[in-house]
């Protein structure tokens, strides 16, 4: 198994190297804006602990980030004015993870929508603290 990256953008966010708009903390998991969002209000829950993936992580971080994961989903379902959401988490280059440590994906979605391809754009920070504050004010 290959290790861990202590220099991925998730590991230097967590150490404060890298400014992101934070959603929520505690001692287990940060949530936070996805800088390419796939549709408003996209954002992402990561464990603190390090983890490239699903299969390496420690399964009490996974009993601890699971109710983050559905706390922050039912915030930004609400705050975006959503009808459904997406949540998404990849492992592996063959499966499309790009950044290796654990994270997943919730994306608010309205009836009909389509999400927007998750290119290397990143949205306009303005946007992004809007829509942040907005999740935050929902939790």
């Amino acid at each position: 198994m290959t290790a861990y990256d202590s220099n991925n953008i998730f590991a230097r966010i967590l150490r404060g190297e890298i400014p992101s708009h934070k959603l929520y903390e505690d001692e287990t998991a940060l949530a936070l804006m996805d800088v390419m969002p796939q549709c408003d209000g996209h954002c992402l829950v990561i464990p603190k602990q390090p983890s490239r993936g699903l299969l390496d992580t420690d399964p009490a971080v996974l009993g601890a980030i699971m109710p983050v994961v559905q706390k922050v989903a039912r915030a930004a379902v609400k705050a975006m004015g959503a009808d459904g959401f997406q949540l998404r988490q990849y492992n592996g280059a063959a499966a499309g993870q790009t950044i290796f440590h654990l994270h997943f994906h919730i994306m608010p979605i309205k009836d009909g929508a389509t999400l927007k391809a998750h290119a290397g754009l990143m949205a306009d920070h303005a946007i992004l603290a809007k829509q942040a504050e907005a999740i935050r004010a929902a939790l």
